[in-house]
């Protein structure tokens, strides 16, 4: 069973169209949602929330989200990048509010997370740093028995050091409490460091390149880096989003694809792949409009 099910989620703006994104996350797996910004990653996590009103589907370990809502809501904890809310409460004040909400909430496993994550119950929130307020938001998400972790931007702003902090959190949650995970990012090493798979979605859409719920080594290892001394060379070999470099082009090849000697390749990195993958799109957008 998935513990979470996205089928052709849609959502129309007047100037951008979130386009029938259909992905899954597969249980005890970290997902990572990746795109540039503005491509819809936030609309798709709002959308399967229901905090917009989106068309499609949406499943969570089996159960239909519209039919039976309070119930998945209970299997769901959130995190969104640092603790922007009521910023004169203390740490209790949130906590006795957000209780009531889920009839699972476990307040020794509460407190459990408040004495690992060294979070004091009357601070308020603006005294604690960014990476505190993730820290704290996570507590609240986990305490209620979340089994899918959602989380949109949940390293943004933090230094590298919380980062690399929270991505030990996160693993340890799903090695030790089972947990599944989707989070949005576009720092490509919190991806490297904890991701399973990816969902890529470039202007609303799902990237063909990297369909459904994709491996991220899978991905690693689709394409290799090649340079090319002109852009005669590039188009020569159907080169992947080719773009002018300090010294000649580069452009995305599949692995496999055999090549002249004279073309140098290097592997190709996670941000090689999406700047490439990302050019060409819009270079075909712009042909389609055109």
């Amino acid at each position: 069973m998935n513990a979470l099910e996205v089928r052709e989620l849609t959502k129309v703006y007047p100037e951008f169209t979130l386009d029938k994104v259909s992905f899954f996350v597969k249980q005890g797996h970290i997902s990572g949602l990746i795109g540039r910004n503005g491509v819809g990653k936030s609309t798709t996590i709002k959308g399967i929330l229901r905090l917009i009103n989106a068309e499609g589907s949406v499943s969570v370990f089996g159960k239909d989200f519209l039919k039976e809502e309070m119930v998945v809501k209970q299997t769901i904890g959130y995190v969104g990048g640092g603790f922007r809310y009521y910023p004169m409460n203390t740490l209790a004040a949130i906590r006795k509010a957000y209780a009531p909400f889920y009839s699972t909430w476990n307040q020794s496993k509460y407190e459990k997370f408040l004495s690992q994550f060294e979070l004091i119950e009357s601070k308020k929130i603006k005294e604690l740093s960014e990476g505190m307020k993730v820290k704290f938001a996570l507590a609240l998400a986990l305490s209620h028995g979340a089994k899918l972790l959602i989380m949109d931007e949940p390293t943004s702003g933090l230094d590298p050091l919380s980062r690399e902090e929270f991505c030990d959190i996160i693993l340890q949650l799903v090695g030790e409490e089972g947990v599944s995970v989707l989070f949005s990012t576009h720092i490509t090493s919190d991806l490297m460091r904890i991701a399973d798979d990816i969902v890529y979605i470039s202007q609303g859409k799902i990237l063909a390149a990297c369909p459904l719920a994709c491996p991220l080594k899978e991905l690693l290892c689709k394409y290799k880096l090649a340079h090319f001394s002109s852009l005669a060379d590039a188009s020569a070999v159907n080169a992947i989003g080719v773009k002018a470099v300090k010294k000649g082009y580069e452009g995305l090849l599949p692995r496999d694809m055999q090549i002249s000697e004279s073309i140098a390749v290097t592997d190709a990195t996670i941000d090689n792949i999406i700047v490439h993958l990302e050019k060409e799109n819009e270079e075909k957008k712009h042909v389609k409009s055109n």
